[in-house]
């Protein structure tokens, strides 16, 4: 059974680690891995070079809108990344998935 994944970027450790947890804590989301990145961006008319974080979460399709909304009223980036990608796993892992976010 797919289900989504969700790419998103943060301005610095805290912010994605309480947003991740937020969306654990509320079982919007399965799970969520945060890691540090580099990113490379136009912004204001010039290249832009930042250190960022981001989480991917793990949750189910039918969750997508209730996902995207608590980011975008929690995230505090003027346009912060919000990717979805459909996903598929293991069956057992899936089945997880489902009974974390119920």
């Amino acid at each position: 059974m797919p289900f989504l994944v969700f790419y998103v970027t943060y301005p610095d450790e805290a912010t994605a680690r309480r947003i991740s947890e937020s969306l654990v804590a509320r079982r919007l989301a399965a799970c969520a891995n945060v890691f540090p990145i580099q990113s490379v961006y136009w912004w204001e008319g010039t290249i832009q070079h930042e250190g960022e974080w981001v989480s991917i979460l793990k949750t189910r399709v039918d969750l997508e809108s209730d996902v995207e909304n608590a980011i975008e009223a929690l995230h505090p980036y003027e346009v912060p990344c919000i990717m979805r990608f459909e996903g598929w796993a293991n069956e057992a892992y899936e089945k997880w998935i489902e009974e974390s976010t119920g």
